[in-house]
């Protein structure tokens, strides 16, 4: 699979090349190609475009992040107006106009009385139609750039909230299990510790190091939930009745860390009251690329602490999911006042 930095420089590439090829494309003479090459005009154009893209990545890369962003307006003005004059002369100054006469009057003396007035003209002309190239070009990298670092901004919010989750995740959640470990060692004469410790250490070591990557093994995150579920089942004991299936075949696919836990977890967190019956139902099905996940939960009166209620929660991992998997996830929420059923069904490839 090619990798990010990959297909963008193949997208420049290719971009490039096309943004090139426009002056072959509408040039008149293009019917007869090695006879477009020698004619002036079309050299000029040729090289205004090649400028043209010269200053799309001077303006991308440069003027705007060195300049414009950091509010140093006169310099990046300064740097607008070389570059116009640029684009707008050298092709003249590289192709020059006697060749641009001779190729259209050989022996007119008239032509040549009145030449300065033509080269005005000529010149007048060619700063209009590079002017409002230069303008697109300015408009198109200023967007391309608007929207790099909007997507920027999107993905460090993201970090941060996947960075509170683990946060949260780990004091909170820890805290309580080791109760839960601690209670079960007393009471039953430590017979359950062993396992509930690996699978502690497990999720441990999965929060603080595998989950710190863009994308990985479904495997581990199914691995994950499976501890966690079961750490929850040493927890609470015969409070609760939990129900959980995995079916499929996962091995090899990717998904991104801890994107499935938020909704595992919301089921423990307002479906359990030691009050009341509990019942909760985790079903994850892998069909081909296709994930879903279905959780069902009672809905019980729970009294949650502060750093319960400020987890992540299923609105900050819809935006996760916006922003990680667009137009491959689809949730649906059947609740009434007894019951809460969530179904996620999200694209992997």
């Amino acid at each position: 699979m090619m990798s990010g930095k990959s297909r963008q420089l193949l997208i420049h590439i290719i971009g490039s090349l096309l943004f090139l090829s426009l002056p072959v494309i509408f040039s008149p003479d293009v019917s007869e190609f090695f006879l477009m090459l020698r004619i002036p005009p079309f050299q000029r154009d040729f090289i205004s475009f090649v400028l043209l893209l010269m200053f799309f990545y001077a303006h991308y890369y440069l003027l705007l992040p060195e300049f414009y962003f950091k509010k140093r307006f006169v310099w990046y003005g300064l740097g607008l107006i070389i570059a116009l004059i640029i684009i707008t002369y050298l092709p003249h100054l590289l192709i020059p106009d006697e060749m641009f006469r001779h190729h259209h009057e050989p022996d007119g003396d008239e032509f040549e009385a009145d030449f300065p007035r033509h080269r005005r003209i000529e010149f007048l002309f060619a700063f209009r139609e590079h002017f409002f190239q230069f303008l697109i070009v300015i408009v198109f990298s200023f967007f391309l750039k608007l929207n790099q670092r909007l997507k920027l901004t999107q993905k460090e919010k993201l970090d941060a909230e996947l960075s509170y989750l683990k946060a949260q995740i780990n004091p909170h959640f820890l805290f309580n299990t080791l109760n839960g470990i601690y209670s079960t060692a007393v009471n039953e004469g430590a017979s359950d510790t062993a396992n509930a410790v690996v699978q502690l250490s497990g999720m441990m070591r999965y929060v603080t190091s595998e989950a710190e990557r863009d994308y990985v093994s479904l495997d581990k995150e199914m691995e994950y939930i499976s501890s966690y579920i079961e750490l929850q089942r040493v927890r609470l004991g015969n409070t609760v009745q939990i129900d959980y299936s995995v079916k499929g075949f996962n091995e090899g696919k990717k998904i991104s860390p801890l994107i499935l836990i938020p909704f595992v977890e919301n089921a423990f967190k307002y479906g359990v009251n030691p009050e009341k019956h509990s019942h909760i139902i985790i079903d994850v099905e892998i069909a081909g690329e296709l994930l879903t996940l279905s959780v069902e939960n009672n809905k019980v009166k729970t009294t949650l602490n502060e750093a319960e209620k400020s987890g992540m929660g299923i609105e900050n991992t819809r935006s996760r999911l916006e922003h990680l998997y667009p137009n491959k996830h689809e949730i649906q929420i059947d609740e009434n006042d007894e019951r809460f059923h969530l179904i996620l069904k999200l694209h992997l490839g």
